[in-house]
């Protein structure tokens, strides 16, 4: 097996996956409340969150609440919407909301009680423009204004941008539609005809039997092109590429905010990618807490997040989904206590929604997006220094064609030739300032997580068996806890 010239235990990142973070907003009900902790009762289990001077609160006409153990209204029995995530071992209130009424009326007046994820509600289309992304919604005899996010789906529809999604979808229509809380508003993420129940599309059958792990196929090929993790079909890292990066390993050191050397500095891994590596995240950090021998320095914060794709955080400036990726791993660091200067180590896991362009063009695709993607690391954390790269998990259970088969598959020849490139001394990627501008920083597989669905890996990597399909979340969820999900 590869070495891995890591900080932490990379094997960690295959235990099961944790879903007790929350990426989302909960609703629950306020139990307890002190000026140090609520306890919110959520699903008839409570959850004890830390109340800090950063903890946002907002009325149920969402207005900020100054004062709230002082507020009348943030009391015991009290619905709330709240988010909170994990920080030292204890979950930290992000922010709440009292959601006894939503303000969210065109014209003001309150109506009813906000909607989490998970919650479906019915009314029918009173106003609709895509392009400025607002729905208007009767619901009740009252009208109710939404945003719409980028991402929203038509159950039933197909379409790469969200006119193509909604072209079907006109005023007047009666429909079932899903709100979410994201940040302070409500925004709806979903969409089924009311009239109808459109069947799922068929996947076309794909038959995996002859897709073999790249691991395992090592100088065989497929369709043309050679397996292995690295070139000549081995999953040995070349020696001269193992030796720089131990090198670089033994550099990595605590830093102060300012990226200087602090004996009670911070080392960072940060997590890129979907809602995939989000996932996995999750359950990484929780191992995490518990490893004995773990760098009492080292801070992982979880950069991924749902829907981010990697065609859609490749561009930090793009000011649409790239500034927001971005602008939110900001967000998560400063949130930990820590600063870009202090990303050190990084774990990419990306992939493309809904992929058509078959093999080879799709893996040469996604190898451009990765490389743009390392390409941007130097330049917002300038002491990174290794960067591991892993490809998908198996996508043969998959019911959408968000990344079915062979696609997931496919993907592990992005992250090879993205590496190869590297390896022949391509200008574009080189880590090394002694050979000229650094444009990347080391590359190196990180796990490859890729088996053919039930069916042992020869490495010992041990594939799962399928216990249920969540349709809605497009996720499949297996015996041994850990959860898969498309991107």
């Amino acid at each position: 097996m590869t070495r891995t010239p890591f900080v932490i235990p990379v094997a960690l990142l295959l235990l099961a996956t944790s879903l007790q973070a929350q990426d989302v907003p909960q609703r629950g009900k306020i139990r307890e409340i002190s000026k140090d902790a609520v306890v919110i009762t959520v699903e008839g289990k409570d959850i004890t969150c830390a109340i800090t001077p950063d903890t946002r609160w907002m009325s149920a006409a969402n207005r900020p609440i100054r004062q709230p153990i002082a507020d009348n209204g943030v009391k015991a029995g009290a619905a709330v919407m709240f988010l909170a995530r994990e920080r030292d071992g204890e979950q930290v209130l992000i922010g709440l909301k009292l959601v006894g009424e939503d303000s969210g009326r065109a014209d003001g007046q309150q109506t009813g009680p906000l909607t989490e994820r998970g919650e479906i509600r019915r009314g029918k289309i009173a106003t609709l423009d895509v392009d400025q992304r607002v729905v208007t919604m009767t619901v009740d005899g009252n009208d109710e204004k939404f945003e719409l996010t980028e991402d929203a789906i038509v159950l039933g529809a197909t379409g790469g941008n969200l006119r193509e999604r909604f072209s079907g979808i006109k005023a007047g229509a009666d429909v079932f539609f899903k709100v979410a809380l994201r940040g302070e508003k409500s925004v709806v993420v979903a969409f089924k005809p009311a009239d109808s129940t459109p069947a799922r599309p068929s996947l076309p059958k794909v038959e995996s039997d002859n897709l073999v792990p790249l691991t395992a196929l090592g100088q065989k090929e497929y369709q043309g092109f050679e397996g292995g993790l690295y070139p000549g079909g081995t999953n040995e890292r070349p020696a001269a590429h193992e030796a720089a990066g131990l090198a670089l390993a033994r550099t990595v050191q605590p830093l102060d905010l300012e990226g200087n050397a602090a004996a009670d500095g911070s080392i960072v891994l940060l997590s890129v990618g979907m809602s995939n590596t989000a996932q996995i995240s999750m359950g990484f950090n929780k191992a995490l807490a518990n490893e004995r021998h773990r760098n009492p320095h080292v801070v992982f914060v979880n950069g991924a997040q749902g829907g981010m794709t990697a065609a859609a955080i490749q561009d930090p400036e793009d000011n649409g989904r790239g500034t927001q990726y971005w602008t939110v791993v900001d967000e998560r660091l400063k949130a930990a206590g820590v600063t870009r200067a202090q990303v050190q180590v990084v774990w990419i896991k990306q992939a493309d929604a809904g992929p058509t362009q078959g093999f080879p063009d799709y893996a040469q695709k996604l190898q451009e997006e990765l490389t743009r993607i390392v390409q941007l690391l130097p330049q917002r954390f300038p002491n990174v220094k290794l960067v591991y790269l892993s490809s998908r998990t198996y996508g043969g259970f998959a019911e959408t064609r968000l990344n079915p088969e062979p696609y997931a598959y496919e993907s592990g020849f992005s992250v090879k030739w993205l590496i190869e490139e590297q390896l022949k001394g391509e200008p574009a990627l080189n880590f090394d300032g002694a050979k000229g501008p650094v444009k990347a920083q080391w590359l190196s597989w990180g796990p490859y997580l890729w088996d053919n669905g039930v069916i042992p890996r020869a490495d010992g990597y041990q594939p799962v068996e399928k216990l249920t399909w969540r349709a809605s979340a497009g996720t499949v969820l297996f015996a041994d806890g850990m959860v898969r999900e498309e991107p």
